[in-house]
């Protein structure tokens, strides 16, 4: 038993660590694939803030009661370090969280149009969400899939590069060492 309390706690403090150390964390909702978003992390959870002129969080699904995953990666490596199950929440204003995760959030938020009036408009016409760890992180070190979790590209109509079509006129070829005569001795230009 002591062994999985020493590993529970060493989870939590590589979950925290690694999101404090990252500027961005990929958030995979029941819907859509994972999206990058910046964030912060305060009191024991990740916080967001999306809507008009921030991040978008639509089309993730990302509903009060309801799971995400969350993957953080290396700060030194920059490959995936851990992954985590969040159960999402979204604190009103009037929960005492709010305010001081809104403060840390505006302090992160760069180049905002309205630093002064930012809580306010974030509580008018955005979602400020909360996403707390559940149970053990679903990938850690030692414990990663085999697979390099690489999703497979989206159809698309573009293409590699094909072959010049024979109506276009191609590039002659620039030789080397000067202009070769029919002899095939090598003359100064």
């Amino acid at each position: 038993m002591a062994t999985t309390a020493v590993e529970h706690g060493f989870d939590r403090a590589l979950i925290e660590e690694a999101a404090r150390k990252s500027a961005l964390v990929w958030v995979r909702g029941p819907q859509g694939p994972a999206r990058p978003l910046w964030h912060v992390w305060h009191d024991g959870a990740l916080w967001l803030v999306g809507g008009p002129g921030e991040q978008p969080l639509d089309g993730l699904g990302l509903v009060p009661g309801g799971r995400a995953t969350v993957s953080c990666r290396s700060k030194d490596k920059g490959g995936r370090l851990v992954v985590w199950a969040a159960e999402v929440a979204e604190p009103g204003r009037e929960d005492p969280s709010w305010a001081t995760a809104v403060a840390e959030l505006a302090g992160k938020r760069l180049n905002a149009p309205d630093t002064a009036s930012l809580a306010d408009r974030w509580a008018a016409e955005c979602t400020v969400l909360r996403l707390a760890p559940v149970g053990e992180p679903l990938q850690r070190p030692g414990a990663m899939p085999d697979d390099g979790g690489a999703a497979a590209p989206l159809p698309t109509p573009a293409s590699t590069r094909v072959a010049t079509p024979s109506g276009l006129p191609t590039r002659r070829r620039a030789r080397r060492g000067g202009r070769q005569s029919s002899s095939g001795s090598t003359s100064s230009p």
